[in-house]
Parts: structure tokens; sequence; C-alpha cells
């Protein structure tokens, strides 16, 4: 999926928003079918119009819009699963702002024309960077577990090893756009840890109703939230270090 994401991410848009609407779609399907044991009902139906809702209108309104969007969404989907007695409407209304918001703020952060698609790449490669890194020095290296009452293959290990892959990634980032190294190596290594503690999250859900996978859209890979869950962490976060400072790629 990576040469589909970062052709979209460079053209941006109108490619990156309708990727970015049809990812919301699949996860936030992947969510409803998650928290109802399989089915959807309309409470599931409205969840997803909600997520593609709020990225469109990130997309052609700007991102105060989406986020608006998001929210009343969630309302609405709270209120339909309570209406139809879904046991589990809390985690089903939070879901739709776990994946809505960040669909909204990756299209914010990408629309500069000059540093936004940079961003997006760079956040793009922190992210796979950090999974690669933690994947295969956790397995090489092994040692203490990182939360075993939530994901028992994760290990300190892996979480120091996606940190520093993390860093490279800034680092070459850096060489590129010919910016500062340091501050964008270190930011790089903390969104790492942010990466992983996404995916601890996810972890978390999938164990509280009792499934591996979200969904096995990717054979051998689970489903797309199993894949975005670190970015759908480390998004927020670079939204607001941006609102902080201005654009990571610029700090100095």
């Amino acid at each position: 999926m990576a040469p589909v994401a970062i052709a979209a991410a460079w053209f941006g848009s109108p490619w990156l928003g309708m990727l970015t609407a049809l990812a919301a779609a699949v996860m936030a399907w992947e969510w409803a079918r998650l928290c109802r044991g399989g089915s959807l009902g309309v409470s599931g139906i409205v969840l997803i119009l909600a997520a593609v809702a709020a990225a469109v209108a990130a997309a052609l309104a700007g991102a105060g819009i989406g986020i608006a969007v998001a929210v009343i969404g969630a309302a609405i989907v709270f209120t339909i699963a309570r209406h139809n007695r879904v046991s589990e409407r809390r985690w089903f209304a939070l879901g739709l702002l776990w994946i809505a918001i960040p669909c909204v703020l990756l299209l914010w952060l990408a629309q500069p024309r000059e540093i936004g698609p940079r961003t997006v790449l760079w956040i793009f490669a922190v992210v796979w960077a950090t999974d690669i890194g933690a994947y295969l020095i956790g397995r090489q290296v092994g040692g203490p577990r990182l939360a075993p009452r939530w994901s028992p293959r994760k290990t300190w290990a892996g979480m120091i090893g996606g940190a520093g892959c993390a860093a490279l990634a800034g680092w070459g980032t850096a060489r590129l756009v010919d910016t500062s190294a340091l501050p964008l190596v270190l930011v790089s290594a903390g969104l790492a840890i942010v990466e992983q503690f996404g995916d601890l999250a996810e972890s978390v859900a999938k164990r509280r109703f009792g499934v591996k996978d979200t969904s096995g859209l990717i054979p051998g890979h689970g489903g797309l939230l199993d894949r975005l869950d670190g970015l759908l962490a480390v998004i927020p976060a670079v939204a607001l270090l941006t609102l902080i400072g201005g654009s990571v790629l610029t700090w100095r």
C-alpha cells in the first residue's frame, strides 16, 4: 500500500483526500464490526458515513468543519447505538473520533503547498521506520516485555529499536529538505514512542472484544486498522506540535 499512499501525499488534492476518505470508511467498517461482534446494524452504517463525511468536509471546507462533523457524528452514533441497545456504545462513538480526527488532521497538515506533502511523507517514513525497527530488533534481541497484559509480543528492545530507526528517518528527512537535523531526529524518536503506544491502545481494544485482528482484509496482516493504528496516534501529535511551533520540518 506504500506506493499508493506516497503518490497521494505527493500529488495532494484531490487524491490524498479521496484516499483518506476511503481509508476512513474501511477503518470505520472494521471498528463497527469489532464493536458489534461482526455485524454492522444501523449504528454501524451511520458510523461509516460519519467518518467519510468528516474526511470529505476537511478536504472541501477545512479542518475546523471536519472536526465539527466528527464530533457531531460521534454524538449521533452514540444516540443511535443507545437507542438500539448496543452494549459498547461508548467504544462505538469514541472509535469514530479515534478514526476521523486523525484523518481530518492529516489533510490539514498536507495543505501548505510547499511543506505539506513533505510533512506527510516524513510522517509516513517515521511510522514505517518505527514498525520495521521495532519488529526486527524486538525479534532479534527479545528481553523484557513492554506491556504483557496488552500485547505480549512487544518488548522494550523493540521500542528502543523503533525509536532509533525513526530517528534515522528524521535525519534522512532533514538532509532531503535541507533543515536542521537535531530537532527532526529528536521529534522523530519521540513520535516513535507515540506510535507504539497507539499500537498498544488498539491491542487493548482488541483484547476487550476478544479478537486477534480488526478484520481479515489484508491477508496475513489483519485489517487496515491493524496497519494504521500507530499512524492514528502520530498524526494528532504532529498537528499539536505544528500548532505550537509551526511546521516541524522548519524547526532549527
